[in-house]
């Protein structure tokens, strides 16, 4: 079938053709997106153009706007481009020549989509593109997910040529007279995708000849298994995650019940960063002792008795605090806590989150410090017995996370209050007390 008819009958070009808004083509000037920009124009679907320079082959990337901008002004469709300075941008965000380009070509794109109400966004990736993806992820390591390719459609981007194959796309170009121009970069096997796309493959299609079209059909097949994995993966994940404030609390006991188990650990914990390498290490968890902890670059795992609690790996700005005078507030990062002098109260109050100090013993500065080990203080209501924050805080059942969270006020190298916790018996009112420090911890 003629690749024009077979655009035509595609399901999403007709809902395409159906909705009548204007389509932006991202036309870079390959063979792939001047293909597509003929498709769309022949099928009388309107169109609007919008073409990067990313300015890092000099005057072919020159020559590469100009024809896009000729086809453009050929035709009366709108063309839209830009300029970047792509290098200092790298330089700028220590990412590679690929992800960087990618980020300046999305955002700029999306501007357009918005600022100008177009209907959606059409990228040219086609059948290879689709194929290469999948064996970069099947390389890499992946999960389900990772095997239904690039989707013919992502919110507001559409993919219309997914069912072609770059040869038919180059056949098209040539039996129709398309002007195009090649990348010499795609030659190299500088990049991951361009050693499948200029080595690997090939040497594939030796031994399996028509693979792309055979992958390609998998992966439609792939995508509705996907449907049907992911119910699956739910229904047994159902009740197994416990919301608590920011945290999420599994319990360990449950979880060594739902098989297949390492498949419902890698859906359950992935989302939160952890990567397939990591699937060893979270699964010894479920074996190992309370304080036990894995990390990804944005949440942590960890063991804290019966459960596995998932937490934000969280950062602060400082550890330590001087407080000169009151009254004041003071931000930590994770909490506030605010001082003021004040008469005594006619009743204490019973929230743990306030203290008050009697504040005749009390001298400025104050400190405001994360606690450490070998700190100790004496417990309001021990009677002046001595004990190590760290055994109150394990008496207290606090999680691992929560530990590191836990503040302690200072004065004089005396630990006047555990923040939000137990005030120090030294520092409590008495009968004789005129004025109290009170403390209001907010998180």
């Amino acid at each position: 079938m003629d690749l024009l008819q077979q655009f035509q009958d595609n399901r999403l070009v007709k809902a395409i053709a159906s909705g009548g808004a204007t389509t932006l083509l991202a036309v870079s000037g390959g063979v792939d997106s001047m293909v597509m920009a003929e498709l769309f124009r022949r099928s009388g679907l309107p169109v609007a153009v919008a073409h990067c320079n990313f300015q890092l082959r000099g005057g072919e990337a020159d020559k590469d706007e100009q024809l896009v901008r000729a086809w453009a002004e050929r035709h009366g469709v709108a063309f839209h481009h830009t300029r970047f300075a792509t290098k200092e941008r790298m330089e700028e965000w220590k990412k590679g020549v690929q992800e960087t380009a990618r980020i300046l070509r999305y955002e700029w794109l999306d501007a357009l989509v918005s600022g100008h109400s177009y209907g959606r966004l059409a990228t040219a990736h086609h059948a290879n593109d689709n194929v290469e993806t999948l064996l970069m992820n099947l390389f890499k390591g992946t999960g389900i997910s990772g095997m239904h390719g690039v989707p013919e459609q992502n919110g507001y981007i559409v993919r219309p040529l997914l069912f072609a194959r770059k040869e038919e796309l180059y056949a098209y170009a040539h039996a129709h007279d398309i002007a195009y121009r090649e990348d010499a970069s795609n030659a190299t096997d500088a990049y991951t995708r361009n050693a499948i796309r200029n080595s690997i493959l090939p040497a594939i299609e030796q031994s399996f000849p028509n693979v792309v079209q055979h992958i390609s059909d998998s992966i439609g097949r792939f995508a509705q298994a996907e449907q049907l994995y992911h119910k699956a993966v739910a229904r047994e994940l159902k009740g197994l995650k416990e919301q608590r404030g920011a945290d999420i609390y599994v319990p360990v006991r449950k979880l060594l019940l739902r098989q297949p188990l390492e498949t419902l650990c890698y859906e359950l914990f992935h989302p939160y960063g952890f990567t397939p390498a990591q699937l060893p290490h979270i699964l010894s968890l479920l074996g190992s002792g309370s304080g036990h902890f894995i990390s990804s670059a944005s949440h942590r795992i960890i063991r804290d008795r019966e459960f596995l609690i998932i937490t934000a790996q969280k950062q602060s700005d400082t550890d330590i605090i001087s407080i000169e005078g009151v009254p004041c507030t003071v931000d930590t990062g994770s909490r506030k806590l605010h001082f003021s002098l004040q008469a005594v109260p006619g009743s204490l109050p019973a929230d743990a989150s306030t203290a008050c100090i009697d504040a005749k013993n009390i001298t400025f500065p104050l400190l405001l410090r994360k606690w450490r080990q070998g700190d100790y203080f004496y417990p309001l209501g021990m009677g002046m017995k001595k004990k190590k924050v760290a055994r109150f805080l394990i008496d207290h059942k606090v999680p691992l996370h929560e530990k590191e969270q836990v503040w302690v006020l200072e004065c004089d190298r005396r630990i006047v209050w555990v923040c939000g916790m137990r005030l120090d018996e030294r520092f409590k009112t008495r009968p004789a007390t005129e004025k109290v420090l009170l403390v209001h911890l907010s998180r």
